[in-house]
């Protein structure tokens, strides 16, 4: 029996998914070229009316795409202040940018093809299924998991019992449960006699791991523990022999866990918690680390080119998108400096029983400021914490703080990662435009980690002092204050860097002609193409790229304007309805439809059923479904012609069934006619989904 293939996975449309268009915004239609959108449009077709996408073309050429084609469009995305041409309509000049950037990205579609064979090739160890103490231990999470959190650690286990080692990257905001799906792990890994390494980047973040790892296992005979600056030489000394004896199980700690002197008697799984917060040296060890063991690697907002590897395919993806219960999103306001505005969100907080983060990153002049606070809010118990400071100083500091002995912690950047204490609900940054969009990221994640509404102050100059990149990070953040944003910051970073950058200054120019996510749909058809070539026959598993089937209907199908009256929302919704993988997904949407806007409308309800039809005919290699009033027409794509055999033998099956006349019509394409005369096109609609399903 011949062994199938399988494919370097691509997540093409994460991308589209996680940025939503707005009135003006550049697209790219894989077709036509790049254009504007400009909102929805309800056109008349054959005595139909049917909702459109509205592009504008060069020289005012409009292009209207149905929403059965909607994920043919994309939101142009390319390097900061790259103004795109748009394309002539019915010209060949689109067709001849995207053949240039095919032949560009051989090289790097190689170097995946590469990287992801040396992957599977390597050999790792296998863990077993769960035990039974990692169901109890799992069982005993003091919180409901997420469906996204469930998700990644049930792929995090999988990944592990397999024979490669893993590479899994995973994302997810701030206090999203992160630590928990590594907690998972490890346990894993322990319970199988293996080691297990928690790096991360501050020396905060390795205690607040300690404790919590070990809150987790305080029941099983399970030994967690951590080498820090605050702990002493000695007492590092003994941890790293007790590690290189076996006697620790789980070891947390910064980047002294990469010296040469941190031995593992037997190491099954690296934990890195935050990669891009180390230097190039570590991550040279951290390679050297990696090659044989599983790795998970925990992030709220990747670096542009750990995402866009993980995006290829080149790691695997777990997003964490859910957010805990009762959580809010976080207050954003950008303001200068100003003494009463200070006052006045210092005092609510402490007022309401709660506590203050102060940022300021100059340890030269945090004495002065914290004098500031103290002159502005005189009631307020102030402390200062920063990195200069000796280990104990700095450990009964952040104890004390934690015990609520002070209202407001002046500190430096010490706090971006893992300091987590639900009672602080407010964080005023100071020179907030000397931070990168991931930083400011991290330290407004601090707060709102419970049911309590939330407030971050970001303080700036003038903006007449600011260049035009510190504005767009400042006003990104304050853009995306919505919960789950960590993704959308991450792109929203990866257009303000530059995406050639990515992949190397010759691909720059390529990218800014098609947009990062055509460029990428086409380095994945260079990667498809490339494996077939080079890897062995039975090296893959099949996975043939998903056909895009067309589905024609002679009915109505939009969300009315009386259902929902933005047409903004509409867009999302459409995008989202013909993006979802699968029909399970499309039953969440509309029970959320029916929540939000009310029973859906019959337009409405044909709109389902088609992206229902578009799902399933897609999977079957049909390319284009039309239903009428006459009959049913199914159009196969070129590649289920080796089929033909086998279709021509098991359709009449199940048309024969349902009493129903059917005739193949061989051209230049294998089409299937069936007829559908009387019947109403509701019943016509659900004919042609109970055909496809049970095909």
């Amino acid at each position: 029996m011949r062994r199938k293939k399988r494919r370097l996975r691509v997540s093409g449309s994460l991308i589209r998914n996680l940025q939503t268009m707005a009135y003006g915004d550049f697209v790219v239609h894989v077709d036509y070229g790049v254009g504007k959108y400009e909102g929805t449009e309800r056109i008349t077709v054959a005595g139909l009316e049917k909702e459109c996408i509205k592009l504008l073309y060069l020289d005012n050429d409009v292009l209207y795409v149905t929403l059965d084609k909607l994920n043919r469009i994309q939101r142009y995305t390319s390097e900061e202040g790259f103004t795109p041409k748009l394309t002539k309509l019915g010209g060949a000049e689109w067709e001849r940018v995207k053949g240039r950037t095919r032949r560009s990205v051989e090289t790097v579609a190689r170097e995946l093809v590469e990287l992801y064979a040396k992957r599977l090739a390597q050999k790792g160890f296998a863990f077993n299924e769960d035990t039974l103490w990692q169901k109890e231990m799992e069982a005993s999470f003091p919180f409901e998991d997420t469906p996204d959190q469930a998700k990644a650690a049930e792929a995090v286990k999988k990944d592990m019992q397999k024979e490669k080692p893993m590479d899994r990257l995973v994302c997810g905001d701030v206090g999203y449960g992160k630590t928990e799906v590594a907690i998972r792990a490890a346990f894993k890994a322990v319970t199988d006699g293996k080691q297990v390494a928690v790096l991360v980047p501050t020396t905060i973040l390795a205690q607040q791991h300690y404790s919590t790892f070990q809150e987790r296992v305080a029941n099983f005979p399970v030994n967690v523990d951590v080498v820090s600056r605050f702990r002493s030489r000695k007492e590092q000394k003994e941890v790293l022999e007790n590690l290189e004896r076996g006697d620790v199980d789980i070891v947390i700690g910064t980047h002294r866990l990469l010296s040469k002197d941190v031995k593992f008697k037997d190491l099954g799984l690296l934990v890195v918690d935050e990669e891009q917060r180390f230097g190039v040296t570590h991550k040279e060890r951290l390679k050297q680390l990696k090659v044989a063991v599983d790795t998970l690697t925990l992030t709220a907002t990747p670096i542009p080119r750990t995402l866009h590897m993980s995006l290829m395919g080149a790691r695997d993806l777990s997003i964490v998108d859910t957010p805990p219960g009762n959580r809010l999103p976080i207050m954003t306001e950008i303001t200068t400096w100003d003494p009463q505005l200070i006052y006045k969100a210092i005092t609510y907080e402490i007022d309401r029983g709660g506590q203050i983060f102060f940022v300021h990153n100059r340890v030269q002049t945090i004495d002065a400021l914290a004098n500031m606070v103290r002159d502005i809010v005189p009631k307020a118990k102030i402390a200062i914490a920063h990195g200069q400071m000796k280990e104990r100083q700095l450990e009964d500091i952040m104890d004390k703080f934690h015990k609520r002995e002070f209202d407001v912690l002046v500190a430096t950047m010490i706090i971006e990662n893992g300091v987590d204490i639900p009672n602080c609900n407010t964080i005023i940054v100071n020179r907030a435009d000397r931070f990168g969009l991931a930083q400011l990221y991290q330290l407004r994640g601090r707060v709102g980690r419970s049911d309590r509404q939330a407030y971050a102050y970001l303080i700036i100059p003038p903006q007449e002092r600011l260049n035009q990149t510190a504005i767009k990070r400042l006003y990104a953040i304050e853009e995306f204050g919505d919960l789950g944003s960590g993704l959308k910051i991450s792109m929203r970073d990866l257009e303000i860097r530059g995406a050639g950058n990515l992949l190397g200054h010759k691909q720059s120019g390529f990218i800014n002609a098609v947009g990062y996510d055509l460029y990428q749909k086409i380095l994945r058809e260079a990667v498809e193409a490339i494996q077939q070539e080079t890897l062995p026959e039975n090296f893959f598993e099949d996975r043939m790229p998903r056909v895009d089937a067309a589905v024609d209907i002679d009915a109505e199908m939009y969300l009315p304007d009386s259902y929902i009256g933005s047409a903004n929302e509409k867009v999302i919704i459409y995008h989202r309805l013909l993006n979802l993988d699968d029909q399970h997904s499309i039953d969440n949407l509309v029970n959320e439809l029916r929540d939000r806007f009310g029973p859906l409308p019959e337009p409405a309800e044909r709109l389902v059923e088609m992206a229902r039809i578009k799902k399933l005919a897609s999977n079957l290699y049909i390319k284009h479904v039309k239903i009428s009033k006459q009959k049913l027409i199914l159009v196969f794509d070129e590649r289920a012609v080796a089929k033909d055999a086998f279709i021509e033998k098991q359709l009449p099956r199940y048309i024969n069934q349902e009493m129903a006349p059917l005739k193949f019509m061989q051209t230049e394409q294998l089409k299937a006619v069936i007829a559908l005369k009387g019947r109403e096109i509701k019943d016509r609609i659900s004919f042609a989904k109970y055909f496809l399903q049970n095909v």
